[in-house]
């Protein structure tokens, strides 16, 4: 056994940090009258939501007039964890909580935006999914809240020290703002006329708490939290110390490995989901060139040329219906099986999105500043030189 550090006993322990929350929640929700959780399906945003609503029902913070579970419904995330977040928001609504799901714009979903518009997959230098897909359309909601309260809302989120580095420093820099405490949640008060001021009741919490928690949450209290402990890859009944997972969209493109997929399709309830892995080898294939426009002797609003000649654009109307045939290819062959084994089926473009990317590829669509007339990105062009010049090609392509 590895001897205790001189501090150990120091470390929070889950009920500890569930009574730092309580304090935290009773302090700052008192100052409002409405409350609202952001919630997306997530350990962190799971525990959150469950924890406040337990903590209602047994009295230990005060009951706000009204307090609205807000579910960010990208349509990307892991099926696993898009039910048991539905299950999540049924059982909230049968213990009285009001609940509404948040979609992103029909134009701005993942696939529409995409194969309709033309958008390359996102990367992290052109990372367009998570304002898309989810900070637009819950800023439209929170908005539409605020309207309807009238007032300035408290809005709770999952954020929690660990989750990652960037964020624990963005924590780390207004840790004090507005006379806020470390221990005391992450409080960021803002001026009257603003939506809503947020709190991290959790921020505090370590992961193994969030794992606690959401164990504690199933057995003893009744919420359907304990399936996402098993999409995370926590087997939180073999005794090992809780891992730090993270999850993001099905075959996220930003990751060099989607481990959140793998160990989904690992499980044998989930193993029909494995045509999924596809996904991702396909948003690296439609990056290539020769799915592209290119701009060649582009030039400014004042006649001069623009300083980065050549640079890749949309996906050409070719492109987009070879992926989305591929794509619905990829959600035949799960549905298929699924249906065939009794198991929930998947909704990667529905109907009303299929629709709509038809509507936008018959009309020629394109991004701002594009018309299709560009050459495809794999053509040899001449070279446009800095000062206008052209230097010609010195062979025909073969």
């Amino acid at each position: 056994m590895n001897p205790l550090s001189l501090f150990e006993e120091e470390r929070l322990t889950l009920s500890k940090s569930i009574a730092l929350s309580v304090e935290s929640l009773c302090h700052c929700g008192s100052l409002y009258k409405h409350w609202a959780v952001s919630f997306s399906g997530g350990k962190d945003s799971s525990a959150t939501v469950t924890l406040i609503a337990h903590l209602i029902e047994t009295g230990q913070i005060p009951r706000p007039k009204t307090l609205t579970i807000l579910y960010a419904d990208t349509r990307q995330e892991l099926p696993p964890l898009h039910l048991a977040a539905l299950e999540i928001l049924k059982e909230l609504e049968r213990r009285g909580f009001a609940t509404r799901v948040v979609l992103p714009a029909l134009d701005y979903r993942y696939f529409v935006y995409m194969l309709g518009r033309g958008v390359p997959p996102p990367s992290n230098t052109f990372r367009w999914c998570t304002p898309k897909l989810k900070v637009m359309s819950m800023e439209r909601e929170l908005e539409v809240l605020r309207q309807e309260r009238g007032e300035k809302f408290l809005m709770m989120t999952g954020v929690r020290i660990g989750e990652s580095a960037a964020r624990d420093q963005r924590i780390a820099l207004s840790c004090t703002k507005d006379g806020g405490e470390c221990g005391q949640g992450w409080f960021q008060q803002s001026t009257s006329e603003a939506i809503a001021d947020m709190l991290a009741p959790i921020v505090h919490w370590r992961v193994c708490h969030v794992w606690d928690w959401l164990v504690k949450a199933d057995v003893e209290l009744g919420f359907p939290t304990f399936e996402i402990a098993k999409v995370y890859g926590q087997d939180v009944s073999d005794g090992e110390e809780p891992i730090n997972a993270r999850t993001g969209c099905i075959g996220c493109p930003l990751v060099q490995k989607d481990a959140a997929l793998d160990r989904v399709v690992a499980q044998p309830e989930w193993a029909y989901l494995a045509p999924l892995q596809r996904l991702r080898p396909l948003y690296w294939e439609i990056k290539k060139p020769q799915y592209r426009h290119r701009k060649h002797g582009e030039v400014n609003k004042d006649g001069s040329l623009a300083a980065k000649q050549n640079r890749l654009g949309p996906l050409t109307l070719e492109a987009r219906r070879w992926m989305l045939a591929q794509v619905l290819g990829i959600q035949a062959e799960v549905n298929q099986t699924a249906e065939r084994l009794g198991r929930p089926t998947l909704s990667l473009i529905n109907d009303e999105e299929l629709t709509r990317i038809e509507e936008l590829i018959a009309a020629g669509t394109y991004p701002d500043k594009w018309d299709g007339t560009e050459p495809h990105g794999d053509a040899w062009l001449p070279e446009i030189l800095p000062d206008g010049s052209v230097q010609p090609l010195l062979f025909d392509r073969l």
